[in-house]
């Protein structure tokens, strides 16, 4: 579930973290990064169950006004159109998620007021009026509201930004990565899989993603120093101050991709590198780390050190 872009980031934070933190056993540095993976899995968690919250909220209210003293007959026979999304049934009812969410312990238990305002806005929102006065909807107009929702309510909500805050300071930089995985994982369900979709996301990151993961970093700090001294060769027109730590980090772990992931192919692993330095390192810093990469990968194909396990990884 996670993609290799993402496990990327993990890395690329751990590494920051280890080398800034003045150099601890590489050891301890794998299990911080295993950890972060972990709570980045238990925030994806906290969001898939915020939003069975909501739907549990509609719920309760379309119960309570059945129990007025004089109920109208709007509130005898309500529209449960949102409360029967097929999205929001398949996370509320599936037993796998729900083992999971007791597992790891993640529960919305004292937050109702959160819930109780995001779907307050919600329920004005032209977009949910719509959707539940339609006379037919489809599948996909089933996502859409649920897609909505999350852009539009959920996202950037700040009561429940300040509850991650709390939680983990981790969380604060992992926010967006998770929504933007959880609208894809809506987009991505079909309606008559919904179910095992759903079950699915047990698998969140399985071995391989996580030996990726281990070995980009244990294999970057090894070879750290023999790394740098190939960049250092490549940048003697530039003082070692001013070029931007994280932009040698990242250059660091392109050059250790290439040279010790032989099934990645090179532009892959060039192109990831320059589009993470946009979006954590400076401005220009796309620009400078593309061409000392392009200069070091001339000079790698020319001694042939770049080995790559099929046609066309090159």
């Amino acid at each position: 579930m996670l993609s290799r872009r993402h496990l990327r980031i993990k890395v690329m934070q751990s590494l920051y973290g280890w080398f800034s933190a003045g150099f601890e056993s590489v050891g301890s540095g794998e299990k911080e990064l295993l950890l972060s993976i972990n709570r980045f899995y238990e925030l994806f968690l906290y969001q898939l169950q915020f939003l069975s919250e909501i739907r549990d909220v509609a719920e309760k209210q379309l119960e309570d006004s059945k129990q007025k003293h004089i109920p109208t007959k709007q509130d005898l026979n309500p529209n449960t159109r949102f409360i029967q999304n097929p999205f929001l049934v398949a996370i509320s009812n599936n037993s796998v998620i729900n083992d999971l969410y007791a597992k790891k312990k993640i529960s919305w238990v004292g937050e109702n007021e959160i819930v109780r305002r995001i779907f307050a806005n919600i329920k004005s929102s032209e977009a949910y009026i719509k959707y539940i006065s339609s006379e037919k909807i489809s599948f996909e107009e089933d996502k859409e509201i649920i897609v909505n929702i999350i852009k539009n309510h959920i996202v950037d909500f700040p009561p429940l930004m300040q509850f991650y805050e709390d939680r983990s300071i981790f969380w604060v930089d992992d926010i967006d990565i998770v929504n933007i995985i959880l609208i894809n994982v809506v987009k991505s369900c079909k309606d008559d899989t919904i179910d095992s979709s759903i079950s699915g996301l047990e698998w969140f990151v399985d071995d391989e993603d996580r030996a990726f993961a281990t070995d980009l970093f244990r294999k970057t700090i090894m070879s750290s120093e023999k790394l740098e001294k190939r960049i250092s060769e490549k940048t003697l027109n530039w003082e070692a101050e001013r070029i931007a730590m994280m932009d040698f980090l990242l250059m660091k772990m392109a050059l250790c991709e290439l040279l010790e992931f032989p099934s990645i192919p090179v532009k892959v692993t060039l192109n990831e590198y320059i589009d993470l330095s946009k979006m954590y390192s400076t401005p220009k810093s796309s620009i400078f780390i593309n061409g000392i990469l392009d200069k070091l990968i001339a000079d790698m194909k020319e001694t042939n050190e770049i080995k790559k396990a099929g046609r066309g990884l090159m």
